[in-house]
């Protein structure tokens, strides 16, 4: 790992992430939604709004998961992401999330809930520092990540791709 990595996960004490990657919560209102306003797929409160930290290196991925909620990426800084989404009814696509305007780079993006989404860094011995927000706020009950077989068994037309952003 290089120096610039080690530096920013030091000074952002970021933590290994579930699905690849570092991260470190920043922000979780103090406000709540009720249950009883929220949708069935929910197993209890949720906060608003919560916000990350999340750093990935060109040596790791993130594999492909999924949440209920919409979750907005923001680009700080490194290495554009190259984020896979597939959708509901199992359309695969693909963004970049950057900032290079120029190229067709997005410097935030909106992954809408219940898409299954990876993501990769683009640059090889590099790093991605991007924040993302989800509302409403995120709770690990509301994560989800299948073993490799079970994803290409829902959606075997996408089978290279899960391959490649799956840990087994």
């Amino acid at each position: 790992m290089n120096t610039t990595i080690k530096e920013i996960i030091k000074q952002l004490n970021l933590q290994p992430h579930p699905e690849g990657g570092y991260f470190k919560e920043t922000y979780r209102s103090e406000g709540e939604i009720t249950i009883d306003n929220l949708e069935t797929s929910y197993s209890g409160k949720r906060n608003y709004s919560t916000c990350i930290y999340f750093l990935l290196t060109s040596n790791s991925f993130s594999a492909f998961h999924r949440i209920h909620q919409d979750e907005v990426w923001h680009f700080y800084k490194g290495s554009p992401i190259l984020l896979h989404l597939i959708s509901k009814k199992g359309d695969y696509s693909n963004i970049t999330i950057g900032a290079d305007l120029t190229s067709n780079q997005v410097p935030q993006f909106v992954v809408p809930g219940g898409f299954w989404f990876a993501a990769e860094v683009m640059d090889t011995d590099s790093f991605s520092l991007v924040g993302c927000t989800v509302a409403p706020g995120f709770h690990f009950d509301d994560f989800e990540l299948l073993e490799r077989d079970e994803l290409i068994s829902k959606y075997p037309q996408h089978q290279e791709i899960i391959t490649k952003l799956t840990r087994s």
